[in-house]
């Protein structure tokens, strides 16, 4: 019996794939953000019906819980040159390890060893590279006159996913209405459906709005390169939840009432903080939680998400959320009914009462 065969069905990376027409990747944001179309998935009977996103109002009830991360996105790729030779090169900041020391990814990372020296736009921003760090990102040191974040939202651009080819026109669009402190290199995708309007009908409804913090690293798109999901090595991303946070969460499950998620890093952030009965406490820290199918949810009910990539952690996430079956099924029917896929896409809500 060969290694493959011996993975059991819903372990291997190659149950998660499905076939995706590249014209159905969502290459630009749509004008109305509540716009877009929203698939519901009955959690239990795999049914499928067809909506658009501000449709969502008719599934949440009052004394629900819906979870956000307020994370904000920044400006986080900076185009310079090297400047013993005058190359280019392109520094990616991932996260900020202390004052002015990022650790980054790096291309082309040959031209980058410890030492080398880069700058940025009109040489207000220059970089020295300290280190090469596991995986082969560099710690970085930056110099700079004034505020770094002023600096950066002037010389950086918005470190859009690979599937997408183009520069986007308004930079807010990558970033949530409700995006409050900045540290993602990836935007929490399924919030970006959300308006300022549509929150208030939210919470017109009676429904409460918690908010998490979850920094998205670009681990969020690595691909899954191992046969069996357990020997998948997570990335790891910083999250905060504040003690209102844990307090509104805990009262809602009291009173009766569902936890729903906006994205899957909002799922990550409660799955880690919840102990085992579900109860939520203030805490802070680095989390590498890897979901997918044969994990015991603890306070997670209901689930809004967009349409993730083939063989990702992200589909093994909902799939354990939903089960694999529901799961590739209603993507094979979101293809049919050419529904957008990734980031810019469309959503689906899954529904813990069907």
């Amino acid at each position: 019996m060969s290694n493959e065969e011996k993975v059991p069905v819903g372990l291997s990376t190659k149950d998660y794939y499905y076939d995706l027409p590249k014209e159905l990747i969502a290459q630009d944001p749509l004008e109305d953000r509540s716009s877009s179309r929203l698939m519901v998935l009955g959690k239990k009977s795999g049914e499928v019906s067809h909506h658009h996103f501000r449709d969502i109002l008719d599934y949440l009830r009052p004394g629900d819980c819906l979870v956000i991360n307020n994370t904000r996105v920044i400006p986080a790729r900076l185009i310079g040159t090297k400047k013993e030779t005058g190359a280019h090169v392109e520094i990616l900041l991932l996260r900020r390890k202390k004052d002015d020391i990022w650790e980054t990814l790096v291309k082309p990372g040959k031209k980058l060893r410890p030492g080398a020296e880069v700058t940025f736009g009109d040489g207000s921003l220059t970089a020295t590279i300290l280190d090469v760090v596991e995986g082969g990102d560099r710690l970085v040191q930056f110099h700079y006159d004034g505020i770094f974040e002023e600096v950066l939202d002037r010389l950086g651009e918005m470190p859009l996913p690979p599937y997408i080819k183009h520069k986007l026109k308004d930079r807010d669009r990558y970033n949530t209405v409700y995006a409050k402190f900045d540290g993602s290199a990836a935007a929490p995708t399924a919030g970006l459906h959300f308006t300022k309007e549509l929150l208030e009908e939210v919470k017109e409804k009676g429904v409460n709005i918690a908010q998490v913090t979850l920094h998205v690293g670009l681990g969020t798109f690595r691909p899954v390169k191992v046969d069996d999901v357990r020997e998948h090595e997570m990335h790891t991303e910083w999250y905060r939840v504040t003690q209102e946070t844990a307090d509104l969460i805990n009262q809602t499950k009291e009173n009766g009432g569902r936890i729903i998620a906006v994205g899957t890093t909002s799922v990550r952030t409660l799955e880690t903080v919840a102990d085992e009965n579900g109860h939520m406490k203030a805490q802070e820290g680095d989390t590498s939680i890897f979901i997918y199918p044969g994990y015991k949810w603890k306070v997670v009910d209901g689930l809004i998400t967009n349409f993730h990539l083939p063989e990702s952690t992200l589909i093994m996430l909902v799939s354990s959320f939903a089960g694999r079956e529901h799961v590739l099924a209603a993507y094979k029917e979101a293809v049919k009914e050419r529904y957008r896929f990734f980031s810019f896409g469309d959503a689906m809500y899954i529904n813990p009462d069907d």
